[in-house]
């Protein structure tokens, strides 16, 4: 998809891997704009709420405007402790609605320790099979490998940073500086 009001740009990894009771969502650092790196250290993995009512969300696209969306979740939230579901799905339907955030260029992942879900622009509100799902530019690559890596012993930690690191092996809009953090479980 080309779209002429963004100049090209790339560089996210957004990987959510559900076992053992917890949740964990991984976002590589590394931001490019066309070819270039602008900054490798991008943190693009965030909690959100009150303690004890924490949500996880990890978004690719315009920073700026998942910042947007993020600050809408997080009212949405505080209106409805405990519904991340009924949270995301109205953000879903505002973004979708409104003239204002319609435009803006970004997906998230989200996760509550209990459930998980991808938000798109397109009023999607998606809970992926197989306790996986990613997004950004290496997605497909970090969902592949987690999914195979779902069949070894390793905890949601070890799969997420594995999954990453072949990832970011693969994908040149991928590096291997991760921002890690886990909700539920331990």
């Amino acid at each position: 998809m080309s779209d002429d009001r963004f100049p090209g740009w790339h560089g996210t990894t957004i990987l959510a891997v559900r076992r053992g009771g917890e949740v964990v969502i991984a976002g590589d650092g590394q931001v490019s704009l066309g070819q270039t790196v602008i900054k490798g250290t991008a943190r693009k993995v965030r909690r959100l709420g009150k303690p004890g009512q924490e949500v996880l969300a990890g978004f690719a696209g315009s920073t700026a405007d998942a910042f947007t969306l993020l600050e809408r979740l997080e009212r949405k939230l505080e209106a409805q402790p405990g519904q991340l579901a009924r949270a995301c799905v109205d953000l879903a339907k505002d973004w979708r609605m409104d003239k204002y955030l319609r435009n803006l260029e970004a997906m998230l992942i989200v996760s509550d320790g209990m459930d998980l879900y991808v938000i798109t622009g397109a009023g999607d509100v998606l809970e992926p099979e197989h306790d996986v799902a990613a997004i950004g530019s290496g997605g497909n690559f970090a969902l592949a490998a987690a999914r195979g890596l779902m069949e070894t012993d390793l905890d949601a930690e070890g799969v997420a940073r594995k999954a990453m690191a072949i990832a970011a092996e693969i994908c040149v809009y991928t590096n291997g500086a991760l921002t890690v953090e886990r909700i539920g479980g331990r």
